[in-house]
């Protein structure tokens, strides 16, 4: 077959309860000086000097492409800020991923049979308007993402929380959650689910103005997000949470440009950025702190399963297979990386490498599209404008080329792929990054965030249902199997599958690198995931 395709510190909570992704954010149309971040020029926002022991001014990697709603936001700018301005019951330490209390005075309490949990909300607790935060607020929270009102378009956080039957307010600070069958995950899980006043989202036309100005019991409120300014934040005078904001006001740029995040700190305009070049690692080193850590952040090839002649595995096999990783990781990281042997990165606690690995293998790669008969195979490698994939995309093209395969380049920002150039007919193949470790760290959750539900899988590569079906029946029967080593075993077979199907797969998973002064920071670490994160951070100098 000849084929040509067109285009507070860390609380830990006790052992015992430890053990005991539907719709995807497109972009949003964000309203007035949001809806220019979600674009524009590959340039840092200006910021001059900033306040000193009052201010913290900081340089991101990646422009604003959705809106800030935590039941839906789902872009690396927004969820960032989310966790600053937003509490869920419980939430995970962004750089130690550890569950702390937040909005929860106590732990939560579980029932003899684990299908009933209470929670009560701390004394005093507010919304950054001066508002009390109720277990009404808390249920609302819950109730608006398992049973949103258009159930055509569940929220993004709804996969991660299907367990969950009902949640209903018990009185004025206790809320009650009814379990669909006991979930050994259930204390770190609810972090996902960030609380929010009922009042400013009870419907769609509220939901809608709420996405472009949020309100949370955070440590901080979002002052502003705009093109020309960043996001501005300053300290929410009615936090009463573990870890109150040490700074006054913050002010963060975006960029997907390298060279400018460099030249921001370089430059004193900012104290901390994200994604350092690794070019650069070595000459940052002598006056700025540098912290490259392994993450789950993976740069990705997915598939239209459904179209000829990717339906067939053998092809989407071969094309990684036709791939040196080793090379790759080399030039285009500078070894800041490590090849994909399983969907999980080799630091999480909970990973299990793949039956199936995907070595530098030309002849296997030849072998496999001739089963298939495949004779000459061109299409348009879509690609997001991540400095990553970037880097990466180019060396991917030129190693196909050695199995006889042509692809040509189209690098657009994330909200055109997802928005426009993933739903129609004509897309065949796309390479980005993808980091769902910022919402957490277990299997389960970061195994629905790509193979649960309709979003991925269903609207974006087009998987059968069959795998489909038979992908959700693994991740439900673990998340209701009490014994972590059965439940590990079919998070086996789950990992396994994906490795074999590689309809959406990890070339490599790569290391994350900050860099900060440390003369105008203090408390300050960078995490294994986009974002930078500034609780319980100060400013000196």
């Amino acid at each position: 077959m000849s084929t040509t395709v067109k285009p507070s510190g860390s609380w830990r909570f006790r052992t015992r309860r430890l053990r005991s992704l539907a719709v995807a954010s497109t972009a949003a149309a964000l309203a007035l000086g949001l809806a220019a971040c979600s674009g524009g020029p590959a340039s840092t926002n200006a910021v001059e000097g900033g306040s000193g022991g009052n201010s913290i001014e900081t340089t991101l990697a990646f422009t604003l492409s959705s809106g800030f709603d935590p039941a839906n936001a789902s872009s690396a700018v927004a969820t960032a800020v989310n966790q600053h301005i937003f509490e869920g019951l419980v939430d995970l330490d962004p750089v130690t991923r550890e569950p702390y209390r937040a909005l929860a005075k106590e732990d939560p309490v579980a029932s003899a049979d684990g299908l009933t949990y209470t929670v009560a909300v701390r004394d005093g607790a507010k919304f950054s308007d001066g508002t009390p935060v109720t277990a009404e607020d808390v249920a609302w929270s819950f109730e608006r993402v398992l049973k949103p009102a258009d159930p055509k378009a569940p929220p993004l956080m709804q996969g991660f929380v299907s367990f969950i039957d009902s949640v209903t307010a018990k009185n004025a600070t206790t809320a009650e959650f009814k379990l669909k069958y006991p979930f050994a995950l259930f204390v770190e899980r609810i972090s996902v689910v960030k609380v929010v006043p009922k009042v400013k989202t009870v419907d769609a036309a509220a939901s809608k103005a709420f996405d472009t100005s949020p309100i949370g019991s955070g440590p901080f409120k979002m002052d502003s997000a705009s093109k020309e300014s960043g996001i501005k934040l300053s300290k929410n005078p009615n936090y009463s949470g573990p870890r109150p904001a040490k700074v006054d006001t913050m002010t963060w740029n975006t960029t997907s440009e390298a060279s400018a995040r460099v030249s921001d700190l370089q430059g004193g305009r900012v104290q901390a950025i994200e994604s350092v070049p690794y070019l650069n690692v070595d000459s940052l080193k002598d006056k700025y702190t540098v912290e490259a850590k392994q993450a789950f952040n993976q740069v990705f090839l997915m598939f239209n399963s459904s179209a000829a002649p990717f339906n067939d595995k053998r092809v989407r096999q071969a094309l990684h297979y036709a791939i040196d990783k080793d090379a790759v990781i080399k030039t285009a990281l500078n070894g800041y990386g490590s090849p994909a042997t399983s969907y999980l990165d080799e630091g999480n606690k909970d990973y299990q490498k793949a039956t199936t690995v995907y070595d530098h293998n030309l002849d296997k790669a030849k072998a496999l599209l001739k089963e298939a008969g495949v004779t000459t195979l061109s299409f348009q490698l879509d690609t997001t404008d991540n400095s990553v994939v970037k880097d990466v995309a180019p060396l991917v093209i030129e190693q196909w080329k050695k199995i006889g395969v042509n692809a040509s380049l189209n690098t657009v920002p994330s909200s055109a792929i997802y928005g426009d150039i993933v739903p129609k007919d004509t897309f065949r193949v796309l390479m980005a990054t993808g980091d769902p470790s910022v919402f957490g760290v277990d299997t389960d959750l970061l195994m629905r965030w790509f193979y649960y539900g309709e979003t991925w899988p269903g609207q974006r590569y087009r998987w059968n249902a069959t795998d489909r079906k038979t992908m959700a029946d693994l991740l439900d029967k673990a998340a209701q199997t009490p014994d972590e080593g059965a439940r590990k075993a079919l998070w086996k077979q789950a990992l396994d599958m994906a490795a074999e199907e590689v309809a959406l797969y990890p070339i490599l998973h790569t290391k994350v690198v900050t860099a900060y002064d440390p003369a105008k920071l203090t408390g300050f670490s960078g995490a294994a995931t986009t974002g930078l994160y500034f609780l319980g951070v100060s400013r000196k100098g």
